[in-house]
């Protein structure tokens, strides 16, 4: 509807379009899909602070106030943000401790085995604070079932359709990929059920978002749920995520 900043009344806005869309008069958790000032993301370098550092710093305590009052309100159960940053989490988490107000439940944000940048000062924060990590691209938009290698296009595939996405296709995500994909059966494993039993099996991990266009997907991936990846698979993701670490960041 064109509320592109996080100002009380767009989040207002948007939460009771919401509510009217979904015809209900409660949402269990609503999340803040972008940070509402620039930050470095996928892969994204050399960062520049918005023209206005102090409208940054105080948009995060206004957008955190409203979402309070939307939960006393019963109109959320509870509140998350995506794509955020280790700055961002902490800056939502010490103004929930400063001012005793609820605190964000979870962060929505990519992780997969091309993309491990999550670890790097998230897991532990999220982790330490009880903030839940919801995976999305867990299979980095289907490239680590391995079919899109050797330049094939299967019909109706993601990739296939929608080309220009080309965020997990550079050089090193298709050596990695291949090399996960022999890894996994080497060890008679689906490469799709490897991938998601070690994202879901991490630590910091609440839940993983799945995705898929047909039963058969989807069969194939509930299935990994209860596999457990032996030392030895462990060791090799952890060989291949050495030489080609984050590839897709």
């Amino acid at each position: 509807d064109g509320l592109n900043h996080l100002t009380k009344n767009n989040i207002r806005a948007a939460l009771e379009g919401s509510l009217s869309r979904l015809k209900t008069e409660t949402i269990d958790l609503y999340q803040i899909h972008w940070p509402d000032r620039n930050v470095n993301i996928f892969g994204k370098r050399g960062f520049v602070p918005s023209d206005n550092s102090e409208t940054d710093n105080e948009g995060i305590p206004e957008t955190l106030e409203t979402l309070n009052k939307l939960r006393e309100e019963g109109k959320v159960q509870a509140f998350g943000v995506s794509n955020e940053t280790p700055w961002g989490v902490m800056r939502y988490l010490s103004l929930s401790e400063k001012n005793r107000w609820g605190k964000v439940a979870s962060i929505q944000n990519p992780y997969n085995l091309l993309n491990r940048t999550f670890e790097s000062g998230l897991a532990e924060i999220t982790y330490r604070e009880s903030v839940g990590l919801l995976a999305y691209s867990p299979l980095a938009f289907g490239m680590l079932t391995g079919k899109y290698l050797d330049g094939l296009k299967p019909a109706r595939a993601r990739l296939t359709l929608f080309s220009r996405f080309q965020r997990y296709q550079t050089k090193n995500a298709i050596k990695a990929t291949r090399d996960y994909v022999k890894l996994a059966w080497e060890h008679a494993l689906e490469p799709e059920q490897m991938a998601l039993a070690f994202v879901r099996t991490r630590p910091f991990m609440a839940s993983v978002l799945l995705g898929a266009t047909s039963v058969k997907q989807l069969d194939t991936n509930l299935a990994s749920v209860e596999l457990e990846l032996s030392a030895e698979v462990l060791e090799g993701i952890e060989e291949i995520h050495g030489r080609f670490p984050n590839p897709c960041p």
